[in-house]
């Protein structure tokens, strides 16, 4: 049975809720430059007399409020940055800054923060204190990294830290709960490689990278299925190719790039180790040379079984059993919230942001699908992948959001 929630569905404060949740999506603003944004994150927290500080990775935000009883400290993590993507909506709170968008929904994870953090002002009667992190730079900056180098856990020490992001495709109402694995690890592919260009009616007179990069592209699809383990999980996709500048020269050079995506360390370290010999060996087999370099990005997001369980305990107590999905496979995107968890214990979750036929994510386990195949959502934006043009967050996810931050300062 589920209980009442700490902050109820269009009561005053998810009105407010919804009031703020707007603003910070009509003034999206990119990494380490959420000026805006961290202004007015600051002046609610501060016009509800909440104690911020202010500076660390250049925008971010640490809110902390204490309760009336003693125990250990926690943090709860919300990022705050938008997207370089040009707004499609057409409704009044769409993005009155060109080319940039809140398509990820951290607008409205930064709300449903700040909804607990004034909440938990005002009802302040748990163990412990909470650190309100407002994150900026999610979006390939590396803002938690940044965070944690400039001393977040020594300023503001944790027993725990916890975050989450909102899911599309999966229902209003339910959450997801990962034991351990829940986001990726990711680095950026680059290769070079180099033949001799020349006419392109005289093949034999050069060395053709085009072809060398299509056997390359093709070899390296094959890295995967036998060189990692089939109850492993890696992605190798090459997504940009570029050579040549007209229809009858064949250039010197082409450039792919693309993504690595896995888990566990070793098995990246062992694709690595493998396509480094196959761009190697594939451009000699074919007169050219190769040279592959790859660029670090976040490591892979997982949670501590133990907090995993904290999170599923607070989420049981605002919604069924059935809503809280404990078997949802690992999504191979990545999350700069891996850097916090590799300073401090914690656990990163899934809120259900809705789901509808318009835009449905395909990595959705079929169970979930079968989990959700009852639930409809007609916000329009709530239908769309992260990332998309069209993509906004559901209000209506707010309150319960907000609730579960407020369940979990009670149940630590």
């Amino acid at each position: 049975m589920t209980t009442k929630h700490p902050i109820e569905k269009n009561s005053d404060l998810h009105q407010e809720m919804i009031a703020w949740r707007h603003w910070l999506h009509q003034h999206p603003e990119l990494s380490f430059k959420e000026d805006l944004t961290s202004d007015y994150i600051a002046s609610i927290l501060e016009s509800h007399n909440i104690k911020i500080h202010r500076g660390l990775a250049v925008t971010g935000i640490v809110a902390t409020v204490h309760g009336t009883k003693k125990g250990d400290a926690i943090g709860l993590r919300a990022d705050m940055d938008a997207l370089p993507i040009q707004e499609l909506n057409e409704f009044a709170h769409k993005s009155t800054h060109d080319g940039k968008m809140h398509a990820c929904g951290h607008d409205g994870h930064s709300t449903m923060l700040l909804g607990a953090a004034v909440y938990l002002k005002q009802h302040n009667d748990f163990a412990g204190t909470v650190h309100f992190i407002f994150q900026p730079a999610e979006e390939g900056g590396a803002g938690g990294e940044v965070m944690v180098k400039e001393g977040l856990f020594d300023k503001f020490p944790c027993s725990a830290v916890y975050g989450m992001h909102n899911w599309p495709g999966l229902a209003e109402g339910k959450f997801a709960v990962h034991d351990t694995h829940v986001m990726a690890a990711v680095e950026t592919i680059n290769i070079t490689i180099t033949g001799k260009g020349g006419h392109a009616a005289m093949p034999d007179q050069i060395i053709d990278p085009i072809l060398t990069g299509a056997h390359v592209i093709t070899a390296l699809q094959s890295i995967v299925s036998r060189t990692v383990s089939p109850v492993e999980s890696a992605v190798i996709s090459i997504t940009v190719a570029e050579a040549g500048f007209t229809h009858n020269v064949i250039p010197n050079e082409m450039q792919l790039t693309g993504t690595l995506r896995y888990f566990q360390p070793e098995v990246g370290q062992r694709i690595k180790e493998r396509m480094h010999t196959l761009v190697e060996n594939t451009c000699k087999a074919m007169g050219a040379t190769g040279k592959l370099w790859f660029e670090e990005g976040y490591p892979a997001t997982i949670n501590s079984p133990k907090h995993a369980q904290i999170c599923a305990s607070a989420v049981e107590t605002l919604v069924d059993n059935n809503n809280v999905l404990r078997d949802m496979p690992p999504s191979m995107g990545a999350e700069d919230f891996s850097f916090i968890l590799n300073a401090c214990e914690g656990a990163y979750i899934w809120i259900g942001n809705g789901i509808g036929s318009k835009h449905t994510p395909p990595l959705l386990h079929d169970q979930v699908a079968e989990n959700n195949k009852k639930t409809t959502d007609n916000q329009t934006g709530s239908n769309c992948m992260l990332h998309n043009t069209q993509y906004d967050f559901n209000d209506d996810v707010l309150a319960l959001g907000a609730s579960y931050w407020v369940q979990l300062v009670k149940n630590t």
